[in-house]
């Protein structure tokens, strides 16, 4: 018999408690790239559940996290130690960031050697300490008996609010030598929310109960809360702001939402005549609020979930620290009835429509795409989007979003992220195509999880917006008297690529040209790409420059 059709029957290993643990919560999707420091574990979720494999780690931790996002469970990246954990790192930034519920597994060296600096492959000094530095929580399996408990420790941390991702790193003998059968019991809690002050939330309510002028401002601590807010928001007749992070927790065709754009000047003079702001688990970004210049009203009651976080930013006149769904529902339930302004509740919609209406004419050619995907698409489809100009300009604003769970996108900034997203939200919602948004650049960054995708077969298309380098970073350039400096790319051809791959392959130029291309693209029910020229836009979009603070020289 040759080598290769020689086959060793193993027993069950610590992929088996694995499988189990995942069973336990619901989740049947891991992603990972397979290395020989975790190799059980890639197997025996491949024998008994979804394994995707993508090429590159850091793509791994992205679709786990989009994947969470979009579901509602955690997120499983599987990665090998050392160089592995490291390309993973950048994600797990995001998934940070986002407060995303990634659980990171990560192999390690034999457990008689950690520590040993001996030159093990794969060895990494202090890798431990870098998973801590990207994660909310992190720790070793030094015991193959310990295996489950551990991971159901990670779990609970991953269940309690407020929500970080966390990194578990299992030697590689460990995870041969686990043994389902020999775990230990376990004594994972999740940790409890805080209880509510009532006082401070009968003084929220006086103080809303008083306004004639109401404005929410809701960020991604409004999370689970969409009915209580959908609730206050009309009772109180308010106009509701949201951060980019905020966007679909109320659906974005409700007349009273104006949405991710706070920063405009119909929505500042509008933020100038409130008489009350009621904030909602939102960071107040510097790119969401003109760099902290953007005036709030005088009355602020901030919600927060994080007791550092109220006042941090703008200062709070009433700070509510807790669950925002619990809190928004004590307000409700003390507010009673409650006689709504009818000429604030017209302005609010007059803003909402200036907004929406300015920034159509303003972005030309966009328009015709923007309005094509949100006609084309489900209700439920998942619009990733990574860090180029259709996302910045109008991607994140304009294309509505009617739940939070749909709108993902690189909440940290990171370019190159939005394609292994676009993978890991249509493994969480394969009955609904997915939309990824990205740039020529922003693609390039992860070029090989084309591949991933050919190979997934999951609903997804890929939106190229080819202007042939960073054209975010191009107009900054221009606008702040550089020189261009490597912004222009050299760019495949994204047909010949596609066809490489096997996947459909639509360009399209010019005005009139999308509509069927993307038409065509989702009767494919599985990966396709779609190009489209940026330089035959008509009419030509304005440009856009982010809202980023550049300092000028004192006189």
């Amino acid at each position: 018999m040759s080598v290769t059709q020689a086959t060793v029957p193993r027993g069950p290993t610590g992929g088996d408690v694995l499988v189990r643990v995942m069973r336990r919560h619901g989740i049947d999707t891991a992603f990972g790239v397979i290395s020989i420091h975790n190799l059980p574990l890639v197997e025996a979720v491949d024998r008994e559940l979804n394994f995707v494999a993508v090429r590159h780690e850091a793509a791994a931790v992205n679709a786990a996290d989009a994947y969470a996002r979009a579901s509602g469970k955690i997120g499983i990246a599987l990665t090998s130690t050392g160089t592995g954990a490291g390309n993973a790192a950048g994600s797990m930034v995001e998934a940070l960031t986002a407060g995303s519920r990634v659980l990171h597994i990560t192999g390690q060296i034999d457990s008689e050697f950690m520590g040993s600096n001996r030159g093990v492959i794969h060895e990494v000094p202090r890798q431990l300490q870098m998973l801590h530095a990207v994660s909310g929580y992190a720790r070793t399996i030094f015991n193959g008996k310990d295996a489950e408990a551990d991971l159901e420790e990670a779990i609970a941390h991953l269940l309690s609010s407020p929500h970080t991702p966390a990194s578990i790193e299992w030697p590689t003998d460990l995870q041969y030598l686990a043994h389902p059968d020999d775990q230990r019991p376990i004594d994972a809690q999740v940790k409890p929310l805080p209880d509510d002050d009532a006082g401070s939330v009968a003084e929220a309510v006086r103080l809303l109960a008083g306004a004639k002028r109401p404005l929410i401002w809701a960020g991604g601590g409004a999370a689970g809360a969409d009915k209580e807010l959908t609730a206050l928001l009309h009772i109180l007749g308010a106009g509701l702001l949201t951060s980019n992070s905020g966007r679909g927790v109320v659906p974005e065709d409700d007349h009273l939402v104006i949405g991710n754009f706070a920063t405009t000047a119909a929505a500042v003079g509008l933020i100038e005549e409130s008489d009350v702001l009621l904030s909602v688990g939102t960071h107040f970004r510097s790119n969401e609020t003109q760099h902290y210049s953007l005036k709030l009203p005088a009355t602020h009651i901030q919600l927060d979930l994080n007791p550092e976080a109220v006042g941090r930013v703008y200062p709070a006149t009433v700070g509510l620290v807790g669950d925002s769904r619990a809190i928004l529902q004590a307000i409700i339930s003390q507010l009673g009835s409650h006689s709504v302004d009818a000429a604030w509740a017209q302005r609010v919609l007059d803003v909402r429509l200036e907004v929406r209406a300015t920034l159509t004419e303003y972005i030309g050619g966009y328009a015709e795409i923007c309005h094509s995907l949100r006609d084309r698409l489900d209700r439920e489809s998942v619009v990733a989007r990574d860090v180029t100009i259709p996302s910045s300009q109008w991607g994140n604003r304009l294309l509505e979003m009617y739940s939070r769970e749909t709108n993902i996108f690189p909440l940290g900034g990171g370019i190159g992220q939005g394609l292994a997203m676009g993978i890991g939200a249509a493994c969480a919602r394969p009955g609904v195509p997915t939309v990824v948004i990205a740039g020529d650049g922003g693609l390039a960054v992860h070029l090989g999880e084309l591949a991933s995708l050919a190979g997934s077969g999951v609903w997804c298309v890929v939106l190229v917006f080819n202007d042939g380098g960073y054209g975010v970073l191009r107009n900054m350039q221009k606008a702040n008297g550089f020189a261009e400096a490597g912004v222009n790319l050299h760019t495949p051809d994204f047909a010949l690529l596609a066809q490489s791959l096997n996947l459909p392959f639509w360009r399209v130029r010019g005005p009139g040209s999308f509509d069927g291309a993307l038409v065509e693209a989702l009767a494919v029910r599985g990966p396709a790409v779609i190009e489209i020229d940026v330089t035959a836009l008509d009419p030509v979009p304005g440009a856009f420059v982010p809202p980023v603070h550049i300092p000028t020289p004192h006189q």
